[in-house]
């Protein structure tokens, strides 16, 4: 697992994997939307269990790795969080690989994140707009991803 956690901590420094506009390895596909996961959790201020525990649920489910991958995901993507200056090199890592239906999936698990603690803060939005307009995921879309959360969590028309 630390050999894992350490290739993970290796990935999304420069240049995309291959060169501009060709796919980028698995692994780097993995943590740039951990990060990008963890970096909506810590929007407001704090991680707590609750959004640990999604996005846990969303990476086992979603990326189809099992429990204690998904943690060393986890932990790889905060230590990337925190010492990362700004999102685009991982959001560009998710544009260029991801069709569109898949970005849009991707911000439907960014808006689960957000709404893991029942309360959609004023940072956490600012931060959804500015990630679906990076990864070319129109407002309407982030919208109705947005809804699909919002009923599929009880939470109603908030």
């Amino acid at each position: 697992m630390l050999r894992r956690l350490q290739a993970l901590l290796g990935e999304v420094e420069g240049e995309p994997t291959g060169g501009g506009g060709r796919r980028h390895e698995h692994q780097e596909l993995q943590l740039a939307v951990a990060v990008l996961l963890v970096e909506a959790a810590r929007m407001d201020g704090t991680f707590d269990a609750d959004e640990r525990r999604t996005i846990r649920g969303l990476i086992s489910g979603r990326l189809e790795l099992g429990e204690t991958d998904a943690e060393a995901l986890i932990e790889a993507a905060e230590e990337k969080a925190r010492h990362a200056g700004e999102l685009w090199s991982f959001a560009r890592v998710v544009k260029d690989s991801y069709d569109y239906e898949e970005r849009v999936e991707i911000i439907e698990m960014l808006w689960e994140v957000v709404w893991a603690d029942g309360v959609l803060h004023d940072h956490e939005a600012a931060l959804l707009r500015r990630v679906a307009g990076l990864i070319y995921v129109s407002d309407r879309d982030s919208g109705m991803a947005r809804k699909r959360v919002l009923d599929r969590l009880g939470l109603g028309d908030r």
